[in-house]
């Protein structure tokens, strides 16, 4: 056992002094140690309740033989974050998160690592570090929050951001907006919709390195508890059996992930968050691959804000096997899972309760995958669109672009009414290098949903946009304008198009303005003073390569 280093031998008694001093006695030495990752804060809803739920996970490894030791990591709260220069340092902080993970578990010896996560950044940094670790490890989150109601319907975080725009646009007064905004979160969870939060703990389920069900279950209640108990016994299973996270952390394992984050329409985000959790596990995907399997998986769970229903209605539905099932035939069912079974084994049992909100292949949402990669002389390296969050299926856009350098001028413009039908805002230097932090885009998008200009307009930036997002919106353009992408050289008035059904996004200038335009570019650096954020531009690798650190 790892933990072997710091308790055996009589060089060690001034290690196991200080192990008595938090409370072990001599048995307890014989005992594996298990770190519990926990990401408990008191302002991120999301994570607010785990100092309780913590204790089901503690007495699940107490009762199976094992020590546990919790240790803290950071928590950004993107939607507190969202639309000022907080959101510069979320998805940095998800390589904080990893290097703590990391620091804690082999500066202490654990034997086994429980992950308990629940938003943004901090799922997929917990799942990096254990990745990077290959340690016996185990995810659980904290669940998802139940939604608001609002004049009989469910509600949640991103109404009350369109709700800003319906305000801005005078189609609501003060009095109604501040009645979305006291009813859409009820209490704690990560919230209600399929936004990062949510869809990366789907992900990791449909992975194999949680337990089934734990993504969908709501954030509190017996169900939850119980949840968390058996990850603290199923962790010392893993480590008893030396089974390291990575047996769960196969191309086929990330290929199935991949394929349930079709049928969702999940975030863009995890996009990203995939393809940096792979390089961990020396497990390489690729865009090439989403784009190969959006094309065999349709999307047929219309989840908000891509459909009607939310999380919780999806959980009653059968939940992350129910939906499996459905996709069954073109899963890698022969995947092992933390919970010593096969995915196909997990699916025998598993029940689709209604096929509104779990359809089949002859029923979907779209026809192909609710994310797609588009390429095109705008994004040379690639972009993501999610189709699953549009009106239309088979979407086209031609217009006039309007050129913006920062996520502010882009909101400013768009509440006082200076974009148009027929534009297509250009939100750039918002990229990994160029923000610096690749700022998510919930603002501006929700203010054109809002002000009901979701059909006439597209926007497209070199920054990301929430999982909370819908409409016409493309993201992740690479190169980003820091590099000296294409997106860079945008100039009011130019043409652009964008083709769901060929996959392209066009910036339509000649080749020959195109040079002239890069022979007079000048870049000024990242906009930002911060030592940290500009460590982190001088470090971060493409979008297409997941944002992850040289």
């Amino acid at each position: 056992m790892e933990s072997e280093r710091i308790k055996n031998g009589a060089n060690r008694a001034p290690h196991r002094s200080l192990l008595r001093a938090v409370g072990l006695n001599d048995e307890d030495f014989d005992k594996p140690f298990i770190g519990i990752a926990n990401s408990y804060t008191t302002i991120v809803p999301g994570h607010v309740h785990l100092r309780d739920l913590v204790q089901h996970i503690k007495k699940g490894i107490i009762d199976a033989g094992g020590i546990p030791f919790e240790f803290n990591t950071i928590a950004v709260d993107d939607g507190i974050a969202m639309g000022h220069e907080g959101m510069k340092y979320s998805l940095p902080s998800r390589e904080v998160i990893a290097d703590s993970v990391e620091v804690m578990a082999r500066a202490h010896a654990f034997d086994g690592l429980v992950l308990l996560s629940n938003c943004d950044k901090i799922t997929p940094g917990m799942v990096m570090a254990a990745a990077r670790l290959n340690l016996p490890s185990i995810l659980i989150t904290g669940g998802p929050m139940k939604a608001g109601k609002h004049k009989g319907n469910k509600i949640g975080l991103i109404h009350v951001f369109e709700a800003v725009g319906e305000y801005e646009k005078g189609k609501i007064r003060y009095k109604d907006l501040l009645e979305v905004e006291r009813r859409a979160c009820p209490g704690a969870g990560s919230c209600c919709g399929l936004f990062t939060a949510n869809t990366m703990a789907i992900l990791c389920e449909a992975m194999g390195i949680s337990l089934p069900y734990s993504s969908t279950a709501p954030s509190q209640g017996w169900e939850r508890e119980r949840l968390a108990y058996n990850t603290g016994k199923q962790i010392m299973y893993l480590v008893n059996n030396s089974v390291n996270i990575r047996k769960f952390m196969t191309k086929e394992s990330f290929e199935n992930a991949i394929m349930v984050d079709m049928a969702l329409g999940g975030s863009t985000n995890t996009i990203l968050h995939l393809m940096a959790i792979s390089k961990e596990a020396e497990t390489k995907i690729s865009l090439e691959d989403f784009d190969r399997l959006s094309h065999i998986i349709p999307h047929i769970s219309p989840i908000y804000p891509g459909g009607e229903f939310m999380v919780e209605d999806f959980h009653k539905a059968g939940g992350v096997p129910a939906l499996m099932k459905s996709i069954r035939e073109k899963l890698h069912t022969n995947m092992p899972t933390v919970l010593g079974k096969t995915v196909g084994a997990i699916l025998e049992k598993a029940k689709i309760n209604n096929k509104d909100i779990i359809r089949s292949f002859d029923s979907p949402v779209h026809p192909t995958g609710g994310l797609i990669i588009l390429k095109g002389t705008l994004a040379p390296e690639g972009a993501v669109m999610k189709v699953s969050a549009l009106k239309t299926k088979d979407y086209t856009f031609e217009g006039t672009a309007k050129v913006y350098d920062s996520e502010e001028e882009a909101y400013e413009a768009i509440i006082n009414n200076k974009v148009e039908k027929g534009n297509v805002v250009v939100i750039r230097y918002e990229g990994p290098k160029g923000g610096p932090g690749m700022r998510e885009m919930l603002s501006p998008t929700s203010a054109v949903v809002g002000m009901g200009l979701d059909e006439d307009i597209a926007l497209v930036t070199d920054g990301r946009f929430s999982g909370g997002s819908r409409g016409p919106a493309v993201g992740h353009i690479c190169p980003e304008a820091a590099s000296g992408g294409p997106i860079a050289l945008v100039e009011e008035g130019d043409l652009i198009k964008i083709s769901v059904a060929n996959r392209i996004i066009d910036l339509l200038v000649g080749k020959g303005e195109l040079e002239d335009r890069r022979r007079k570019w000048v870049y000024h650096g990242p906009k930002t003073k911060s030592k940290f954020l500009l460590r982190y531009s001088r470090s971060v690798k493409s979008a297409n390569e997941g944002c992850v650190l040289e």
